[in-house]
């Protein structure tokens, strides 16, 4: 069996790290007690902190000044990330603490792969723990009291969270006979129909995994990626873009496609839902956008048109992320239409920011023998298209 590492400040922490420790030792798991704390001690401990911090690209100098917390936190970060992806004996964390803890030790978690077992106590875990765990399956356990201290209630929480971690550790999850490999979706609610033909067509050759375009579902898809459990992917829907490049809500970030960069797997991929920027409800539309195409989809969800100019931005930024893919690439251009509504009659039917942006890609996206940029007469959610891109998955994958 792996180990379960311990991680947190132990300068202030160690009575508390080192019950959790000590709890799950008599569950007969072997433990390893990391500290990331900026200050020496004379606690006993697995890992030093300056052993941690030795892991940081420029070297453990930054414990010269503990004074700058931030600072030092960020950067004990960065250690901690590149220390757990050193090691193959880790199978599963324990970490405890306030909003620096809890930031820190998250930071090491999340390089961590889906499925590993991840209990993160935290004065935090009451409130949006989204920064914290992002597309990641962390436990985050809310501490009731501060983690100043061992007393009756932080006894109790953090004996549960040990004990949780404990389970998690040596009850193995049940095999499947006959598991089918998984295929990774883009969609949302305006691209549903292409891939809800898509899934049609796979039938049991694949099992679906849908991920909504709301900036964690980006991550997610991503993160299971990189954790090396899916290889096949279709990203119908590449809307987190608008959103990251135009300040919308459901960002993934600028590392979105990062994951199919660093794996060099087939990718089959469009252009689904770029006509539009989310924000919430209308009184939440910035400023500079008020005199856009605003449609209201939802009273907490409102929707801008991407104009000629933002579709030359996303498509010149979508070829060069294309353009460093290792692996084969097939991108598919709808030329009638990317969302439910762009189409004839609908209100963000307009086909010459369409048009900006696959100029824009064909413009900046080198072709290959190997990775090719596809125009087709077809919408988005016309069943001719989801075939295309099936017959493109099946192309590539084999």
């Amino acid at each position: 069996m792996k180990k379960a590492f311990i991680i947190g400040t132990c300068d202030t922490k160690f009575a508390e790290l080192d019950y959790g420790r000590r709890l799950i030792d008599q569950a007969g798991i072997e433990t390893v007690l990391v500290d990331v704390g900026s200050m020496e001690h004379a606690f006993p401990v697995d890992i030093t902190n300056r052993e941690v911090a030795s892991f940081h690209p420029e070297g453990a100098d930054f414990l010269a000044d503990p004074t700058d917390r931030g600072k030092t936190v960020s950067a004990m970060g960065v250690a901690l990330e590149r220390f757990l992806l050193s090691r193959d004996d880790v199978g599963g964390v324990l970490g405890m603490g306030g909003s620096g803890n809890t930031s820190l030790v998250t930071q090491g978690m999340r390089v961590l792969p889906i499925g590993t077992p991840r209990m993160m106590v935290s004065t935090m875990g009451s409130g949006d723990v989204s920064p914290y765990v992002g597309p990641n399956d962390i436990c985050m356990v809310y501490s009731v009291t501060d983690i100043a201290g061992l007393n009756s209630i932080s006894r109790r929480v953090i004996g549960n969270a040990a004990h949780g971690l404990a389970g998690m550790m040596t009850r193995p999850i049940p095999e499947v006979a006959g598991e089918r490999p998984l295929l990774g979706l883009s969609m949302f609610g305006v691209t549903t129909p292409c891939v809800e033909t898509i899934r049609e067509i796979i039938g049991d050759e694949y099992e679906c995994m849908v991920f909504h375009a709301t900036g964690t579902g980006g991550m997610s898809l991503e993160k299971l990626v990189d954790s090396g459990m899916m290889t096949s992917v279709i990203d119908v829907t590449l809307t987190e873009i608008c959103d990251h490049l135009m300040g919308g809500v459901l960002s993934a970030g600028e590392d979105r496609l990062g994951a199919f960069i660093r794996t060099g797997i087939p990718y089959v991929g469009s252009v689904g839902a770029q006509d539009m920027v989310n924000f919430g409800p209308m009184d939440t539309v910035p400023e500079r956008y008020s005199e856009r195409n605003l449609y209201v989809h939802n009273p907490q969800v409102t929707l801008m048109r991407t104009t000629d100019e933002e579709n030359r931005t996303m498509g010149r930024w979508i070829g060069e992320k294309l353009n460093r893919l290792t692996g084969p690439v097939r991108f598919l251009l709808p030329e009638k239409g990317v969302s439910m509504i762009d189409a004839p009659g609908m209100p963000f039917y307009d086909p010459e920011a369409d048009e900006a942006l696959f100029s824009a890609l064909e413009d900046t996206f080198v072709q290959t023998e190997a990775k090719k940029l596809l125009r087709l007469p077809y919408h988005v959610n016309d069943r001719e298209f989801a075939q295309a891109l099936v017959d493109n998955f099946r192309e590539i994958s084999e």
